[in-house]
């Protein structure tokens, strides 16, 4: 529950992590860090410092600092909304990760960087680009219109403009139901997921733009597409980038922008694994509540991410922005911060040993409340029992 303070509590409070979010932005530098550090003790291992810096040291940062379930207090949450010094937390991602990118083709132009090497780039420059659309993710869900363009320009180093439209108007919609492509199923493995989650979101994001486009009289191909915009400002940054650096740093932007939204989806498969919004008796879905997403303290992957692990409160409250996410005490919670389990769901026995027992204490025991992958649904409902079906209204959520 949000902490009640009396008013002259409220006006002296202060985020006690204000200046740490400020570490977000040692994500966009890692292209930076890896040349420094291979430059320094002459390692050429050291270009895949991005990828350590992820999944070994992230991981290892966790475990050691644990997590945090402090909530801000209820009569603070205006102000903390309204400061703008956190947005501005966000808009510097974009011009370091441009930064990077730029400096990253102007290494890999050079030629003097072994193929080892130039693919540890590119991978280092891949984390970044993922992590970029984490902070589109943020900056698209807000009103105001520099945000949203904002959002658009740092889908563009990874390709993945039609997000802006599928994750706002279809994945929020559709969130924890078998319509959703970005929604993954128990017994679902990540390496199943993938194709589905990258196509099916593209062909949604695609209907629903012709949809909007239909209801105001415009033209699909025309510049008010949304999608066709969003992939013309990457189309421009590419062609820029090749034109200025030569055809060689082509192959590693393809790859860094691939890698960039591999590690996207693989972040959505962990955000709703198996959980289901059950239908109401006039047909539709029960409305989303805590308790369809996973969430996670961990409290340095929190501050890297913008706080998406708060997942439960951020899809309760989409609007809501980042520093303000609460905790819910009847929402799923992950055993460890994203990311222990991206590295975990490329291993399939790993995330089934771990996940599925969670998922099923999460309905208590019963795996027909779950959101179960059709191919594994025999399988499954052999080896756990089917409770009966209760009430479908959903428990008033407390933070």
């Amino acid at each position: 529950m949000a902490e009640q303070l009396p008013d002259d509590d409220a006006l002296r409070w202060r985020d006690p992590k204000r200046y740490l979010w400020l570490l977000a932005l040692a994500v966009p530098t890692l292209p930076f860090q890896a040349g420094f550090l291979a430059q320094a003790t002459g390692l050429g291992l050291f270009w895949w410092w991005g990828p350590f810096f992820a999944f070994v040291l992230i991981p290892a940062f966790d475990h050691i600092t644990g997590t945090d379930s402090g909530n801000p207090p209820e009569a603070v949450m205006k102000r903390l909304e309204a400061d703008r010094y956190y947005r501005w937390c966000t808009y510097l991602y974009l011009p370091v990760q441009f930064g990077a990118l730029v400096w990253a083709c102007s290494v890999w132009s050079r030629g003097g960087l072994p193929h080892f090497g130039s693919l540890g780039l590119a991978a280092t420059t891949g984390v970044v680009a993922g992590v970029a659309i984490n902070t589109a993710h943020e900056l698209g869900h807000k009103r105001e219109q520099l945000e949203r363009r904002l959002s658009r320009m740092a889908l563009a180093q990874s390709w993945y403009g039609h997000f802006y439209v599928e994750h706002n108007h279809g994945h929020h919609i559709r969130v924890a139901t078998p319509e959703d492509p970005a929604s993954s199923r128990m017994g679902e493995n990540f390496w199943q997921f993938l194709p589905r989650t990258v196509l099916g979101s593209l062909r949604s994001a695609w209907h629903l733009e012709r949809r909007r486009l239909n209801r105001r009289g415009r033209a699909l191909w025309s510049r008010h597409n949304d999608i066709l915009t969003a992939w013309s400002i990457s189309a421009a940054l590419f062609g820029v980038l090749t034109a200025t650096f030569g055809w060689t740093v082509l192959p590693y932007l393809v790859l860094q922008a691939v890698l960039g939204f591999c590690l996207l989806e693989t972040v959505n498969y962990l955000e709703h694994y198996g959980l289901l919004r059950r239908r109401r008796p006039d047909g539709r879905y029960e409305r989303v509540t805590p308790r369809h997403s996973w969430n996670s303290n961990n409290t340095i992957s929190n501050l890297l991410l913008f706080q998406l692990q708060r997942h439960s409160d951020h899809h309760a409250n989409p609007l809501r922005r980042y520093q303000t996410l609460r905790h819910y005490e009847e929402a799923p919670q992950l055993p460890s911060g994203y990311a222990t389990m991206i590295v975990l769901a490329w291993f399939p026995p790993l995330w089934r040993r771990v996940m599925d027992p969670r998922l099923l204490a999460h309905h208590a025991g019963d795996i027909g409340r779950a959101n179960v992958h059709p191919a594994a649904r025999e399988r499954l409902t052999a080896a756990y029992p089917l409770g009966p079906v209760d009430d479908v209204t959903p428990p008033q959520t407390r933070p």
